[in-house]
């Protein structure tokens, strides 16, 4: 079975999503329905919804509303990776209301999307720290010239679980990979950060990718972090920028098709069932 650590649901009617009218391929809708099809098809039996960068103002109003599908019969949810804003002088009470949310396994802040000063304000530094010690973990989303500042926060607190998004999000398009290649591994010396293997295809040619043009980035990450050290995630809907759900778990399955049952349990399954205790 396949846990699916990175699922992204769009509802435009229930929420408000600011960026997405700066990013027209993706400003639709994405409903539970049409992933959950897709996805039992293709062998994922459960899913952890991650965070959309909704208004401000309606991040509990998302963690209610994919608590509410999840308690549908079926479901594939079972907990939520929450949207959280550690820069604010309100993050302490935020985090005390979600301590008694057990849907809630950890929190995200795209750091990509703010200035880099943002992670290195004293306000927010303090607030990361505060996750040392609870069951939350935190996504670090950054791009690749940025990863020490995600390296940065592992450092500051090293008893707090990271999880590095995306494979670090390599520049595929162009077929580099400095500095993104150094800075993955030096990241990966930190053995509290954890590297999801999520959804790359959206950072190659949409119309010219195939596995081998992935095997290089993904291949890299498992090897710094080690098969203990890396879980899957489908980063749907923004997957489908480089053809669709079905398309990366085919794609998945071949980048790892020489390594062992145990190798592709950890990464499939096993390693996020032990860091969210699902």
């Amino acid at each position: 079975m396949i846990i699916d650590t990175h699922l992204h649901l769009i509802n435009k009617s229930a929420l408000s999503y600011p960026w997405l009218s700066s990013a027209p391929a993706l400003d639709r809708d994405y409903l539970y329905e049409t992933y959950a099809l897709e996805a039992k098809r293709a062998g994922i039996g459960m899913s952890l919804h991650m965070e959309v960068d909704v208004d401000p103002s309606q991040m509990e109003k998302e963690t209610a509303e994919i608590k509410r599908l999840s308690e549908t019969a079926g479901s594939l949810l079972n907990g939520a990776i929450a949207a959280c804003r550690p820069e604010e002088p309100d993050f302490p009470a935020y985090l005390e209301r979600q301590v008694a949310n057990l849907f809630v396994k950890g929190f995200r802040r795209v750091l990509h999307v703010v200035s880099d000063d943002v992670s290195e304000g004293a306000t927010f530094r303090e607030n990361i720290k505060r996750l040392g010690g609870t069951r939350f973990t935190f996504d670090l989303c950054v791009l690749p010239h940025q990863i020490p500042k995600a390296l940065a926060l592992a450092d500051l607190a090293p008893d707090v679980q990271f999880i590095l998004d995306h494979c670090g999000v390599p520049d595929i398009k162009s077929g580099k990979d400095l500095p993104w290649r150094d800075h993955m591994a030096e990241i990966s010396r930190r053995p509290n950060v954890v590297a999801k293997i999520s959804g790359v295809v959206a950072y190659a040619e949409a119309e010219n990718w195939n596995v081998e043009t992935l095997r290089p980035y993904v291949e890299h990450t498992i090897s710094a972090f080690g098969w203990d050290r890396v879980i899957w995630g489908s980063d749907w809907p923004v997957c489908t920028l480089g053809g669709n759900l079905s398309t990366w778990v085919a794609a998945t399955h071949a980048l790892i098709e020489g390594s062992s049952i145990d190798e592709r349990t950890k990464l499939l399954s096993a390693n996020a069932r032990r860091l969210w205790s699902l």
